[in-house]
């Protein structure tokens, strides 16, 4: 019998979990060739504006493959309603046999896109962390910079929006969970004090320019997961020392590295992908004075990783 699994139960098990050390072996895996992920599947809507990907794949010789929807509606504020959705279906990958049915509401979306954040800044941030700069105040804004606690003891954040209304629940939300918020409407606060630096928006328009960046900055960029999204100036990619795909194949048609290849200001021999350095630290960040960028599209496996872990403990939690 297929087993459904609602938000509640979901949450509940989450923080259980070992996502760090699943997210990591995903990423290896999908960077030694074991994993089989199609390109992502998409709507994209202008009134009002939003989008659907739908991503799926398996690991070779593993025991389930996964499919999830995901969508971004980023008017819903209007509505009272968060701006995303979605859920994850797992299948047995022996018979096809769908054996849960994760009603997760695009929670474990924005967990596993927070949990790859957390990866990225311990093999790419710098050691002496300044302030935590973050653009956006929604609620992936707020889940990267929980999720850097295991990696950093700075908890100093500059966020910036570009509409004041979030800034107080950005704020309140955050000091309960022991950061020192200022909030800011001007690019250049975040970029003078903040040397590691989440984009978390759905811009279509560059937030960050290269003369804004202090030396050895850290930008973990998110927000560009289609192809008409864009948070970063091409040339910050260009001058970088380090760039990081979490997937080379999906960013050379989205995201911030498909921009800059466009632009013609990246050379894509330059680009190493996560798993890689996962692996291989010495392929991460050497000195703190270098700029490095990550670009995260979001991959299937980290769908998989994080479907199959919360299935297997509910299942043996027994709920």
């Amino acid at each position: 019998m297929t087993s459904i699994y609602r938000l509640e139960q979901i949450k509940e098990i989450v923080p259980r979990l070992d996502l760090a050390h699943d997210m990591a072996e995903g990423f290896v895996s999908y960077s030694r060739g074991q994993v089989v992920v199609p390109p992502v599947g998409e709507l994209i809507f202008d009134e009002p504006p939003g989008d659907t990907h739908i991503k799926y794949g398996y690991i070779k010789g593993d025991d389930y493959f996964v499919v999830k929807i995901a969508s971004g509606f980023y008017e819903n504020h209007k509505l009272n309603l968060p701006s995303s959705s979605g859920l994850m279906l797992l299948f047995s990958q022996k018979s096809g046999k769908l054996e849960s049915v994760l009603l997760d509401e695009g929670y474990l979306t924005n967990v596993r896109t927070a949990v790859a954040g957390q990866i990225v800044a311990k093999y790419f941030a710098p050691k002496r962390i300044t302030g935590i700069g973050v653009f956006g105040t929604g609620i992936q804004a707020r889940l990267q910079v929980e999720f850097l606690k295991p990696v950093t003891d700075c908890r100093q954040v500059v966020a910036w929006g570009r509409r004041t209304s979030g800034f107080a629940s950005y704020k309140e939300e955050m000091g309960t969970k022991g950061f020192d918020v200022e909030t800011t409407t001007d690019a250049g606060r975040v970029t003078a004090q903040c040397n590691l630096i989440v984009t978390a928006t759905p811009s279509s328009t560059p937030l960050l320019t290269i003369d804004q960046l202090m030396p050895g900055t850290h930008i973990t960029a998110l927000g560009s997961d289609t192809p008409e999204k864009q948070e970063l100036d091409s040339e910050i990619l260009g001058r970088a020392e380090l760039v990081v795909a979490d997937s080379i194949e999906q960013c050379q048609s989205r995201g911030e590295i498909f921009r800059a290849l466009k632009a013609g200001l990246l050379d894509k021999h330059k680009v190493v992908e996560l798993g890689a350095v996962i692996a291989d630290p010495s392929l991460g960040r050497s000195d703190d004075d270098q700029l490095t960028v990550a670009d995260l599209t979001g991959v299937a496996v980290q769908d998989i990783q994080i479907a199959k872990a919360v299935h297997r403990a509910l299942q043996a939690a027994g709920c």
